[in-house]
């Protein structure tokens, strides 16, 4: 009795586990990646849609979807909000690194030492480290805020690119009235794009608030964002 399609079953059968695995190991990953394509495809439909009835309503002519790809309409709508919920990410990350919010699942827990604190230089470097930690130094203190420093960075891309795309949206509409443009720097001190800004962080810093303090209170199973669902209210931290 020949054994390859014994073996042929089981190459099937381990290929099949690997792909089960990889998809579960990262479906939180991959469902966020999805909905965000969604809702990206979503905004650029929407927004040359939106685009071409205002160019209709000022007796200009429309533009292709590619064209509109170009336009600062976009890319401020796009980085606007980019902008926003990397500066709240950032903030959350460093804030919650040093304050804390008794009660709440997404603060450390004030009544004891949390393994977040734990300083790197003291692991057992013969354990599987990351190598920053091995390599210690400047490498290490790098590492040891990255988190941050890279949402920071993403951040303030975002805000070079909401005032790019701002100030060519609002060119565009000054010389469609016959005004004289705007320089970079008198868009980014001016009322328009702080108020762009700041109307799109509040809404962030008010979503963070509400998640604080919600889930004092409330709960939801399985998610590692709450506490458990027989947890009292008193405790701190999602353990």
């Amino acid at each position: 009795m020949s054994i390859a399609p014994m073996l042929n079953r089981q190459d099937s059968g381990s290929r099949q586990r690997r792909a089960e695995s990889f998809w579960r190991r990262n479906a939180l990953r991959l469902t966020v990646l999805v909905i965000f394509v969604v809702l990206l495809v979503g905004l650029v439909l929407t927004g040359h849609r939106a685009y071409n009835l205002d160019q209709i309503e000022h007796g200009e002519a429309t533009i292709s979807l590619i064209a509109y790809l170009r336009t600062g309409h976009f890319w401020e709508a796009l980085f606007e909000n980019w902008e926003s919920e990397f500066l709240q990410m950032a903030s959350y990350i460093l804030l919650t690194a040093y304050l804390v919010q008794r009660g709440s699942s997404e603060s450390k827990d004030p009544d004891k030492q949390e393994s977040v604190d734990e300083d790197p230089r003291d692991a057992d470097k013969r354990r599987r480290v990351p190598w920053p930690v091995r390599r210690g130094g400047a490498w290490l203190t790098v590492y040891e805020n990255s988190l941050v420093l890279a949402f920071t960075a993403l951040f303030l891309l975002s805000v070079i690119g909401h005032a790019l795309g701002g100030l060519a949206e609002h060119n565009a509409d000054l010389e469609q009235h016959g005004q004289a443009t705007m320089t970079l720097w008198d868009y980014v001190t001016g009322a328009r794009f702080w108020f762009e800004s700041m109307q799109n962080w509040q809404s962030e810093f008010l979503a963070v608030l509400a998640l604080i303090m919600l889930t004092i209170w409330l709960r939801q199973k399985r998610s590692p964002e709450s506490k458990p669902v027989a947890a009292p209210h008193s405790q701190t931290g999602s353990d």
